[in-house]
């Protein structure tokens, strides 16, 4: 039986919006986990599930328009393996929605293993690329997050986040 998915500083990309971020996803992938052993069936799981795609698409656009104002050589790279995953979850939720496929810790395992290797991956190399460049470009992306991270902050005490994107 799989395990709690947990945060360690092992998967820090040292951008601080973009780790809050992937830990909001570690929690959503918990609380499907949760959902799945508490046998909740599939229209709890299916509303976990929902809301874990729509955080991903919130968060790969941050990530994709850090990348691109930040002139990250690999973006074209990096953006399709988002749009990739992004299209292999839709489909397992349509399965999921037409009956086809239950919610399964094999979809779980898929969802972690892929935010795992993406992160310590993909993600670092991002992260070292602004954390290693020239000082404006530190400047410009890190003080991007930060003035985002306000304004969403501003936000969330108005409404719920996924509605200010």
């Amino acid at each position: 039986m799989q395990k709690e998915f947990v945060w360690s500083d092992e998967y820090s990309v040292g951008i601080d919006e973009i780790d809050a971020q992937h830990k909001t996803l570690f929690k959503l992938i918990n609380r499907l986990h949760k959902a799945i052993l508490d046998k909740e069936g599939s229209k709890t799981c299916g509303a976990v599930l929902d809301e874990l795609v729509d955080y991903t698409r919130i968060h790969f656009t941050l990530e994709q328009t850090l990348m691109r104002i930040g002139n990250y050589p690999e973006y074209k790279a990096h953006c399709e393996m988002h749009r990739a995953l992004v299209a292999e979850v839709e489909s397992l939720q349509k399965k999921i929605a037409s009956g086809q496929v239950a919610i399964s810790f094999e979809l779980l395992h898929f969802l972690r293993n892929w935010l795992t290797k993406h992160i310590l991956g993909e993600d670092k190399k991002y992260g070292n690329f602004f954390k290693e460049g020239d000082h404006q470009r530190q400047k410009h992306v890190l003080g991007w997050t930060e003035h985002s991270q306000e304004s969403i902050e501003q936000h969330r005490k108005k409404r719920k986040w996924w509605q200010f994107w």
